[in-house]
């Protein structure tokens, strides 16, 4: 997850003595409410995406303006993590945490009251802001709690977190009253909870005195990353804008195929998505990297093609199926480059190395729910529009496979 790759390395401070809240919560502990907060960051983002068809409806918006609210979280969570990620080194850990929880928290309320998309798009930017802020710090706490368990933690909650955000949505929407509001103060009251966990047990690091103006941005590729960033940029995009299509559009396509299908049962095909790689990610962790990379690609390949076929023939069955299939794509898809591109990558240079791979997969993200917006908001049918997306996406798997086989089997002689 972004998290982890930024911040990984970041040491604990040393608590000021006496009992701290490292102390109370254990490395258990710490684990589980990292873990959970991702969880309900991701959740809390994915959230409104089963809405923005009723909102559309309600304030007579075109799909434009609900992909713009969708991409505009992608980009403040690259300006989270290019700009805020640092800010625990000078404030501490516990403020940036708090800091963060109650921006999430302003977000759901403007979400919750919102008579138009204004606040959404406003809300949405605090999200991204919020998270990017965080994402760092979280992924610390996760890998430091516990060495073997943090890893995995760290890769599996953003999925996991994704996919109960949609589909929990889903079923209060169905179900719930007050659709367009439950789930924003269902998320709210948990993430208070969580706040206040962190305020009582989590201990406060220590502070550093660092200029705020010295928390500028660094992007870069180390000379030994360049050859499998320039192999792998493509497979993050990939991925990346796939997801942003199911994320942003998915349900609206859903309803589609299925005349009559509910806010939850729409919600399917993101949550099987994000779930599978999840899976995936978790289980091909001791694959080598250049493994899963292919592994990845192939299963991309196989969930777009799966992808057409059910668009032509109408088939919620095929969908659902093509979901499955990219999610095993999606998972390993970023894993495994992730990985080829940071060997041998130093713990300084990492980050600035992670920033470019993120700017990489944010833009694949916003692209593939801006263009099918756009595409859509003229006339064009979203089947159409899907199709073309996934041929697209289809054709730039293939013409990666082969550089991807080539160059990584020299990157990983070479870090071996």
């Amino acid at each position: 997850m972004t998290s982890r790759s930024l911040r990984a390395a970041t040491p604990l401070a040393v608590p000021a003595p006496g009992r701290s809240g490292q102390d109370l919560l254990g490395g258990t502990g710490t684990l589980v409410l990292a873990s959970s907060i991702v969880v309900l960051y991701l959740a809390s983002a994915n959230a409104p995406s089963p809405l923005y068809q009723t909102y559309e409806s309600a304030w007579h918006a075109s799909a434009l303006i609900g992909t713009i609210a969708f991409a505009t979280y992608a980009v403040a969570v690259i300006g989270g993590l290019l700009w805020l990620d640092g800010l625990s080194e000078r404030f501490g850990r516990r403020a940036v945490l708090l800091t963060s929880i109650g921006g999430q928290v302003i977000a759901l309320a403007m979400f919750t009251f919102a008579d138009s998309f204004v606040p959404i798009i406003i809300g949405r930017a605090l999200q991204g802001l919020a998270s990017g802020a965080a994402f760092g710090t979280l992924s610390a706490l996760m890998i430091e709690s516990d060495k073997e368990r943090g890893p995995i933690a760290s890769a599996a909650s953003p999925g996991t977190g994704s996919g109960i955000g949609a589909l929990l949505c889903g079923f209060l929407i169905q179900f719930a009253p007050g659709p367009t509001h439950t789930i924003y103060l269902v998320l709210g009251s948990v993430l208070l909870v969580q706040g206040v966990l962190v305020w009582r047990l989590l201990p406060d690091t220590g502070r550093q005195p660092i200029p705020v103006l010295s928390l500028k941005p660094r992007v870069a590729v180390p000379l030994h990353a360049r050859a499998a960033f320039i192999a792998c940029a493509p497979v993050v995009f990939v991925v990346w804008g796939l997801s942003g299509f199911y994320a942003a559009l998915s349900p609206a396509l859903f309803r589609e195929l299925v005349h009559g299908a509910s806010s939850w049962q729409s919600a399917l095909p993101l949550f099987t998505l994000t779930v599978t790689g999840t899976v995936m990610s978790v289980a091909l962790r001791h694959v080598s990297g250049r493994t899963v990379t292919i592994v990845g690609l192939l299963m991309t390949l196989a969930g777009l093609g799966v992808t057409v076929a059910a668009l032509a023939l109408s088939s919620v069955g095929l969908y659902l199926a093509a979901s499955v299939m990219a999610g095993m794509g999606f998972g390993p898809g970023f894993q495994g480059p992730t990985r080829l591109m940071t060997a041998g990558t130093s713990d300084r240079d990492r980050p600035a190395l992670m920033a470019a791979v993120f700017i990489v997969a944010y833009l694949g993200l916003g692209a593939a729910a801006i263009v099918p917006g756009a595409l859509t908001s003229v006339g064009i049918s979203l089947t159409r529009v899907a199709a073309g997306l996934a041929i697209v996406l289809a054709v730039l798997s293939a013409a990666t496979l082969a550089t991807v086989a080539r160059v990584t089997r020299k990157v990983e002689s070479d870090a071996d």
